[in-house]
């Protein structure tokens, strides 16, 4: 069988496409691995209806609600690769025989890749974080840490004071300029130009190369990101480089530069959130099947 369109990733953007696709009454396979991006936070925020929610029963209830529709199939499992063939696309999977699509929408998210810094990976989503707008709120204006990874983490030093008193770990990433220390100034910002030696504790505290200890309440960082699956590239699809990494290149309706293919999501946009996220889907499931319908 060859469906309509087989959406690679079942994450929020993928949902939302599909649903958008399976009201249209089209044939949908969607194919994922269940590996949110966000799988290691406790709560979702900032997505009306479901603020303070657990991302995964959000994601379990839009699942749910999508699989109601009856031209919808699901496959747990992992796709290997993604062709074009006459008529459409061939996808190889990891497990079961391969599928064919006419369309493909691209739905992968991408992947963190964090500081290297002894402690911090395995308080990320709990205490540690990206995303002042996610997590910054539930700090309740306790104290704040920013660990710099390069000159853009001056972004969120100087956002987050709004959130609460917040320390600028510079930690050998740049060394702002005096512009720059006069704005961190203007925000009461503390600059802590001393080295880190590991992050530890029930929250987190900050140990120094020096011994002191600095406790806080949540620390902040930019990610290097990666698009979680190879196919943009298999396809050959557009990318551009972002502020924190690569993404796939897409216009005003979602579409790559390769035809009957789309993106959306964290994959498709320079930075993300699950509200943008589920935009974005929407976006692809409706031009998709505007493509089906004219193309």
């Amino acid at each position: 069988m060859t469906h309509d369109v087989i959406i690679l990733g079942g994450s929020y953007a993928g949902l939302s496409a599909g649903l958008q696709l399976a009201r249209a009454r089209r044939s949908v396979l969607v194919i994922d691995t269940g590996l949110r991006r966000n799988r290691f936070a406790a709560t979702s925020h900032g997505f009306l209806t479901q603020d303070g929610n657990a991302p995964a029963e959000i994601a379990a209830e839009a699942r749910s609600q999508l699989m109601e529709y009856r031209s919808v199939e699901w496959l747990q499992t992992a796709a290997t690769s993604a062709e074009r063939v006459q008529d459409g696309f061939k996808v190889a999977l990891q497990q079961g025989p391969d599928v064919t699509g006419k369309r493909l929408v691209l739905a992968t998210g991408v992947t963190d890749v964090l500081p290297d810094l002894d402690g911090l990976a395995e308080r990320w989503g709990r205490s540690v974080f990206h995303c002042p707008y996610c997590h910054g709120y539930e700090l309740d204006q306790g104290r704040i840490g920013v660990l710099a990874t390069s000159p853009l983490s001056m972004h969120q030093a100087l956002m987050l004071p709004d959130w609460g008193p917040t320390t600028f770990f510079l930690n050998g990433a740049f060394e702002p300029d005096a512009d720059q220390l006069q704005q961190l100034a203007w925000r009461n910002v503390t600059v802590e130009h001393g080295l880190i030696d590991r992050i530890e504790g029930e929250r987190v505290d900050v140990v120094m190369k020096d011994g002191r200890v600095l406790p806080m309440d949540g620390l902040f960082t930019t990610t290097r990101t990666v698009v979680s699956a190879p196919f943009a590239e298999q396809l050959g699809c557009a990318l551009d480089d972002g502020p924190l990494g690569r993404y796939i290149r897409t216009d005003a309706m979602k579409a790559t530069t390769v035809p009957g293919v789309f993106a959306c999501g964290d994959a498709a946009r320079p930075t993300g959130s699950v509200a943008l996220a589920v935009g974005d889907g929407a976006m692809a499931g409706a031009a998709t099947h505007r493509s089906l319908m004219f193309d």
